[in-house]
């Protein structure tokens, strides 16, 4: 056999390794931990394997960056259910739920890195987005603002118009400035 054989072999063979060793490691962790649920594990232990197997897809269907995304997104998910498990970090899922638009926005950064091998205004833009309005979304949540999100939104609706406007003039220059000769980042594969 040849070397790039045996490459691929061995990636194949530690990859199942690597899901076999999450599996009896959660299951084990089962066993050890007191004052938590099977359940909360499990659910976390889900998310892992399905940001693996998400990684795994990227890595084998060649620039496809949105099974990357779904992997970063599921990870992070997958951690942070693991830590909320294990009361490493002091909230509950119904109170954090607003770091999955955090989550959804660094997931952007690696999957648009991985399409274009830079760093490019069409994915960062929408990233930063959505993280500011997840870090928004969890002081209402964790109950920081003297006032609620409904009141919010009502007395401050027009700033959301012009950051939704902003946004979109930031993406749009982001673009002209592609179609300047250089080539769009549509026509890459």
């Amino acid at each position: 056999m040849d070397r790039l054989t045996v490459r691929k072999i061995t990636a194949r063979i530690a990859f199942i390794i690597g899901l076999l060793l999450m599996f009896f490691g959660s299951a084990f962790l089962l066993g050890t931990l007191e004052g938590t649920t099977r359940f909360s594990v499990l659910r976390a232990f889900f998310f892992v394997i399905i940001g693996a197997l998400c990684a795994f897809f990227a890595i084998k269907l060649n620039k496809r960056s949105v099974y990357l995304f779904f992997a970063t997104f599921f990870l992070l998910v997958g951690f942070f259910l693991f830590l909320s498990a294990l009361r490493i970090i002091p909230f509950s899922f119904s109170r954090g739920w607003p770091l999955l638009s955090v989550f959804a926005g660094l997931a952007l950064l690696p999957a648009g890195w991985h399409r274009f091998g830079a760093i490019r205004i069409r994915y960062v833009v929408p990233a930063v987005a959505f993280v500011l309005l997840g870090c928004i979304l969890m002081i209402f949540s964790f109950h920081l603002a003297p006032f609620s999100f409904k009141h919010f939104v009502i007395n401050w609706w027009p700033l959301l118009v012009v950051l939704i406007g902003l946004i979109l003039v930031l993406i749009s220059l982001g673009t002209n400035k592609n179609n300047s000769g250089a080539p769009t980042d549509a026509s890459k594969p």
